[in-house]
C-alpha cells in the first residue's frame, strides 16, 4: 500500500509539476489547432435539421483506448489524430463538448476540448466515437477576487475564498475542465486532501515537469485563503476541498481575471 501512495505521489508531481517545487526538463507535448468552422456552441445549439445536441453543457468519453479526432472535417482532408482515451492516471478522460456543426452532406460532429498544451487545443470527432453525458456543475474562479464559485445545475452550491498564483507564477485565466481527479495520501501534503486536475497549463513554468499543468487542490494552511501563493494552481483549504470531491470528470471551469 505504502509502495503505491508513494507511486501516485510522484505521479501527482510530474503531471500537476505547477504547483510544487520546481524541477528542469521540458516535457515535450502534441497540440492540435482548433477549427474556426464551428457554427454553434452548445449553450445556444443549431435548430431544425443541423440540430446535433440540445441545450446543456456534454462531456464526451472515448469508447476505445484511443480517439480519433480530426483537424477540420468541414473542407479540404484534414489531419487525423489518435489521442490516448485515459490520463497519466489511468482515469477515462471525459473531454468537454464546445461546440457542434454537420458537414456539407449532413453529417454531425463535436467539437472537444482536448487537454492538452497549448491551452485551448480542440479538435472534431464524430459522435459515433464516444459515449456523451450532460454535466450539471461548473466551477469559477475569480482571480481578482481570489475566490471559487461552485455552480450545481445552475445554482450556487458553494463559495470558498482560495490562494492563487504569486505575481511571476500567475494562475492562466482561460476556459478549461476537470481533467483527473486524484486523492492524496496525507491532508498534510503540497497537494491537501485531494487535488483537480485542469486541463490547462501554466504560460510561465512551460519546462516544468507536465508542461506546467494547472490544479485546483487542497492546502492545509488557512493562511492560504485569498493570497497569491501558488506556483498557478489554485489552494482550496482542506475543508472546503473536502465538498469539491464530488465534481465529476469534465466539469467546465472558468478562471477570470
Amino acid at each position: 500500500m505504502k509502495r503505491s501512495l508513494a507511486l501516485v505521489y510522484v505521479t501527482l508531481v510530474l503531471v500537476l509539476g505547477g504547483c510544487s517545487s520546481p524541477a528542469p526538463g521540458a516535457v515535450p507535448s502534441a497540440s492540435v489547432a482548433a477549427s474556426p468552422t464551428a457554427t454553434s456552441v452548445i449553450s445556444a445549439p443549431v435548430t431544425g435539421p443541423g440540430r446535433v445536441l440540445p441545450t446543456g453543457t456534454f462531456v464526451a468519453r472515448a469508447k476505445t483506448a484511443t480517439l480519433l479526432v480530426e483537424k477540420n472535417p468541414f473542407g479540404a482532408a484534414g489531419a487525423r489524430y489518435r489521442l490516448p482515451s485515459t490520463n497519466a492516471f489511468g482515469q477515462k478522460v471525459s473531454f468537454l463538448v464546445t461546440g457542434t456543426d454537420r458537414t456539407a452532406d449532413g453529417a454531425p460532429w463535436l467539437r472537444i476540448q482536448l487537454g492538452i498544451s497549448p491551452n485551448g487545443s480542440a479538435a472534431w470527432v464524430a459522435p459515433n466515437e464516444v459515449t456523451l453525458t450532460r454535466v450539471a456543475d461548473r466551477i469559477v474562479v475569480d482571480l481578482s477576487e481570489r475566490r471559487l464559485r461552485y455552480y450545481h445545475s445552475g445554482v450556487l452550491a458553494e463559495t470558498f475564498r482560495v490562494g492563487v498564483g504569486q505575481p511571476q507564477w500567475p494562475t492562466t485565466p482561460g476556459h478549461y475542465f476537470i481533467w483527473a481527479k486524484v486523492p492524496q495520501a496525507s491532508p498534510f501534503g503540497p497537494y491537501g486532501v485531494y487535488a483537480l486536475g485542469l486541463s490547462g497549463f501554466s504560460t510561465v513554468l512551460t519546462d516544468w515537469p507536465g508542461g506546467g499543468r494547472m490544479a485546483i487542490h487542497g492546502t492545509a494552511n488557512p493562511n492560504d485563503r485569498g493570497q497569491q501563493v501558488s506556483h498557478g494552481c489554485v489552494r482550496v483549504y482542506n475543508p472546503d476541498m473536502e465538498k469539491l470531491k464530488r465534481v465529476p470528470m469534465g466539469t467546465p471551469v472558468t478562471i477570470q481575471k
